[in-house]
């Protein structure tokens, strides 16, 4: 071969590889975060919120178990000492965070975009943060027949007359769609009586009520008239159509 085609066959090699490693230089560029805020970023679906389950079970710092179940469309919390379902509502915080507040609006949750927990209470109201200990079970409502239906009713009461020293009846308007919720707000009616008697004033909050009674509804609700209090529940809501043993007890005043 010539001198003068080696060259120019040199040229060409070198050229080549110019321009292959000049595109890996691109590729790699284009690979890489554009921004710093990119690079600080965690990445990965070790990071990601959705990969969290939807039905988990938390622990906080101070040893309180419970079970978040965000497969519904209202999100329902329950503690594992407690009989009660608390049905959330999400909404939008800051930095892509999401608070989960209750039916008085009190915040109960918070989560961040990466995941993490915190839990609100009244024993800890700056927050306790809350670690994934496994998969939790759905929290639904069972299904209940009308025997079954008295039998909670009749347990609702006894419970509530021993914690008020005095009877109080509960009454309940039911049928197949609603018994298992009625039966529930019955429960949690008498969780709120209970929890209302070990207060210094709790004698006098409970002397104003008579009487229970459970009602069919739009929405759930509770409230004191005269000396009947009035729980409402929505059976097409699930756990969210009642009101929760700390409404209740706000509509006795107890703040």
């Amino acid at each position: 071969m010539a001198s003068g085609e080696t060259r120019v066959l040199r040229r060409g090699v070198i050229g080549l590889a110019f321009l292959t490693a000049l595109s890996g230089f691109a590729w790699e560029a284009s690979a890489q975060p554009s921004s710093l805020r990119e690079r600080l970023q965690p990445r990965g679906p070790a990071f990601r919120r959705d990969v969290t389950p939807p039905i988990g079970r938390y622990v906080t710092e101070d040893g309180r178990a419970f079970v978040f179940d965000r497969s519904t469309s209202r999100p329902l919390l329950k503690f594992e000492n407690s009989y009660e379902v608390w049905a959330l509502q999400p909404q939008a915080a800051p930095r892509g965070d999401i608070i989960y507040k209750n039916d008085l609006g009190q915040p109960v949750l918070r989560a961040t975009r990466l995941g993490g927990l915190t839990l609100f209470s009244a024993t800890q109201p700056g927050g306790s943060a809350a670690a994934l200990s496994g998969n939790g079970d759905p929290l639904r409502l069972p299904t209940l027949g009308p025997q079954a239906l008295l039998e909670k009713l009749a347990q609702a009461s006894a419970r509530a007359s021993r914690a008020a020293r005095r009877l109080i009846p509960f009454d309940a308007d039911a049928d197949p769609s609603s018994a298992a919720l009625v039966a529930d707000a019955a429960m949690i009616t008498a969780e709120a009586v209970v929890r209302i008697s070990r207060r210094p004033d709790g004698r006098a909050r409970l002397a104003q009520v008579k009487k229970v009674q459970l009602v069919q509804g739009n929405r759930a609700a509770a409230t004191l008239n005269s000396d009947v209090m009035r729980i409402t529940v929505a059976p097409g809501q699930g756990l969210a159509g009642r009101p929760s043993s700390d409404r209740i007890a706000y509509a006795v005043g107890v703040r």
